[in-house]
């Protein structure tokens, strides 16, 4: 009997060994491929070793947080854990992350967006319509187009499913204050966050996904199939058509599943399958492609990599405000390096889009930027087009 105790206790021994060791073994040798983390994820840097650094003890602060944040298998205990407490719990260890009601993902900002928590005041909201409406004006003397579009957001699209301990008093939002302004001032929009409440119940695909915090790939091409629609009456053009025969059938990917990404769980959730148009972009020399200009939040990017770029003759984004796509995939550049006058010359149509949690700081600098510019050119008298002349 003894006998047995002890080689059960020497095979535990050996067990936990190679557990302490494993980690180190992975660290350096990297046997096992493993998914790495997704989200807002930064690694601290490794730090080199230097006498100053060691004696003040910020080598030894940098090296832990290296470490604890490096070390072989890390990968797999986080998610792990985040499965445990998801499981057990129905806890998210992902920041801004709410767990609904029936398993719908939310992110906190959307909800306080939703009840009017992050209000900025009616005062703040219309100064800056005012200066929409001047900068629409402007540009429509130069025959360019000012868009102002209002994508869906999660909590105003599936409030039955926010969790009752969130819910309170429905206060006014952003969303409706930007709306109604813009309504009254006849600022050219589209309101995307009503249309989809609308045809919540009627669309033929899902039109926002359990797991994801955007519109569904399926919305997001009813929406880029609007846009041009509407660009197309307002500009008197007729571009190329978006178009699709075939929808493919599948589980959330990418943007459909991004919160569900984010919380680096275990094993991926399960949900309803959504629909993955198949596009098609007309081709055709007798088409219009006008060049477009685009300063976002992340609910543009959908579009983007699908290829609405194919029905403009260049398409600049703008994410908010700050990096310049495609540019800055060969190279960092920011819309800040940038000349405003020059950029504004270069477009026939400028879309500034939103969802109601971003509505607060809309535009990003740029609504303030383009209003300046466009001051100024005024004011010099100077001309947008360069074959035009005085007289």
């Amino acid at each position: 009997m003894e006998k047995r105790s002890l080689k059960i206790r020497k095979t535990l021994l050996i067990v936990l060994l190679v557990l302490l060791v494993l980690p180190a073994i992975q660290y350096s040798l990297a046997l096992v491929k493993l998914d790495p983390l997704k989200g807002a994820i930064t690694k601290p840097e490794k730090v080199d070793f230097t006498l100053k650094d060691w004696f003040s003890g910020s080598f030894q602060e940098q090296e832990e947080k290296y470490i604890n944040e490096s070390f072989g298998f890390r990968s797999l205990f986080v998610r792990i854990n985040n499965q445990l407490m998801f499981n057990l719990f129905k806890k998210a260890k992902a920041k801004g992350v709410v767990i609904g009601k029936n398993g719908y993902l939310f992110e906190e900002h959307y909800i306080n967006a939703y009840y009017g928590s992050d209000f900025v005041g009616v005062d703040s909201i219309k100064h800056r319509m005012d200066r929409l409406k001047y900068i629409q004006d402007r540009l429509s003397k130069l025959n360019k187009t000012l868009l102002i579009v209002f994508a869906p957001g999660k909590a105003s699209f599936y409030p039955e499913y926010i969790p009752e301990n969130m819910k309170t008093a429905k206060k006014i939002t952003n969303y409706q204050q930007t709306l109604n302004t813009v309504k009254s001032l006849g600022i050219n929009h589209i309101d995307f966050n009503q249309y989809f409440i609308n045809h919540k119940n009627i669309a033929q695909y899902p039109l926002y996904p359990k797991y994801g915090i955007h519109w569904s790939y399926y919305g997001s091409c009813l929406a880029a199939d609007s846009i041009e629609k509407y660009i197309e009456r307002i500009r008197k053009i007729d571009m190329p058509n978006i178009s699709w025969k075939y929808v493919k059938m599948a589980e959330a990917k990418e943007s459909d599943y991004d919160i569900g990404d984010g919380m680096n769980l275990l094993f991926k959730l399960k949900g309803e399958k959504l629909a993955y148009p198949l596009l098609q972009f007309e081709k055709g020399t007798d088409k219009t492609k006008p060049s477009l200009l685009v300063i976002s939040d992340s609910f543009y990017w959908g579009m983007y990599s699908f290829g609405f770029t194919k029905v403009f003759s260049k398409n600049h984004f703008w994410y908010y405000n700050k990096d310049v796509y495609p540019d800055c995939t060969e190279r960092p550049l920011k819309a800040s390096q940038l000349n405003l006058k020059d950029q504004i010359m270069q477009h026939d149509v400028i879309m500034i889009m939103s969802t109601e949690t971003t509505l607060k700081t809309m535009g990003w600098g740029f609504i303030e930027n383009a209003y300046k510019t466009l001051k100024e050119m005024e004011r010099t008298n100077t001309r947008i087009n360069p074959a035009e002349k005085k007289d």
